[in-house]
């Protein structure tokens, strides 16, 4: 069955394909289907639909919000196909691959490592990355779809310090597994982490350092989406997460590693569900614009009328 109701729901930013690439996703994935769409009229970047998804038991939302950001591997989804849940997992992880091939780009080869007897990491026609892994039976079972950080450039080595920040911050946490990298690996600053995963309001989260020399860092095309029953829940994440003022938009913060957060309460939800009307849309619509950090009361407000 799929999992609905997520706390922390990754937010992607498309130019004008989310509904296609939603579509494309839900279809290579079992267990996957569209949950909403919805029109934003009168937003910076005109008519934007907001499409919501669940891929595999996990949430996501995505935005047709025009060309200011592109996907990089700084933030990929980690896909597990457990044999022991999935007898045909080993075939399943080859179609998965196949279809996500198709117009992208291979970052890793769909292979044996020392690490899983299959694993690969593609960027997908999108620019979407996804690591699948062929799981050890014997290992600690996780969620099917991990969202996964890489701390590049001037964050390289953070990636320990940052998972213990977000585990201060975040409820129903705790540290799962730590590698870190050997002396032996040239490319590699030694002790820095190599793949670490943790868990923030009983979701799962890897992390991992490259200290390659990279062409990219964390920006706004993946943003994560804290769901929030009540404003003193806003107030609260803002608080502990929002490091650049400037940045502070509409719910959006970055955090000191320059990672994007929406801090938004659950109730926006159905605000701008097919539940709601053109009218109450487009009020919380123009409402949410003129926030930095969101107030449900005026939120509410404008939804009522």
């Amino acid at each position: 069955m799929v999992k609905t109701n997520d706390n922390i729901v990754p937010h992607l930013w498309f130019d004008k394909e989310a509904n296609e690439a939603a579509d494309f996703y839900a279809s290579i994935f079992p267990e996957s289907r569209i949950t909403n769409v919805t029109t934003l009229h009168g937003t910076p970047s005109g008519n934007s639909d907001l499409v919501s998804f669940e891929l595999w038991g996990q949430e996501f939302m995505a935005i047709n919000a025009g060309p200011y950001f592109k996907f990089n591997p700084s933030v990929s989804f980690m896909v597990h196909f457990h044999p022991s849940q999935e007898k045909d997992a080993s075939m399943m992880i080859d179609k998965v691959w196949n279809k996500l091939s198709k117009g992208g780009t291979v970052l890793m080869p769909l292979d044996k490592y020392p690490f899983s007897e299959k694993y690969g990491w593609i960027q997908d026609k999108y620019g979407l990355s996804w690591q699948l892994i062929l799981t050890n039976p014997e290992v600690e079972k996780r969620p099917t779809v991990v969202p996964s950080f890489m701390f590049v450039n001037d964050q390289c080595g953070k990636a320990e310090e940052a998972v213990h920040f977000y585990l201060s911050i975040f409820k129903n946490s705790k540290q799962g597994s730590i590698a870190r990298y050997p002396q032996s690996i040239e490319s590699a600053k030694e002790g820095t982490i190599m793949f670490s995963d943790f868990m923030l309001e009983n979701q799962w989260f890897t992390a991992m350092d490259s200290s390659k020399d990279h062409k990219f860092n964390f920006i706004e095309a993946i943003s994560f989406m804290v769901k929030c029953d009540t404003q003193d829940e806003i107030d609260y994440y803002w608080e502990k997460l929002s490091a650049v003022p400037e940045s502070e938009q509409c719910g959006w913060l970055k955090d000191k590693y320059g990672m994007s957060w929406q801090i938004v309460p659950r109730e926006k939800d159905e605000m701008l569900s097919d539940n709601s009307t053109q009218e109450q849309i487009a009020r919380v619509t123009q409402a949410t614009l003129k926030m930095k950090k969101l107030n449900l009361k005026e939120l509410q407000k404008a939804y009522k009328g």
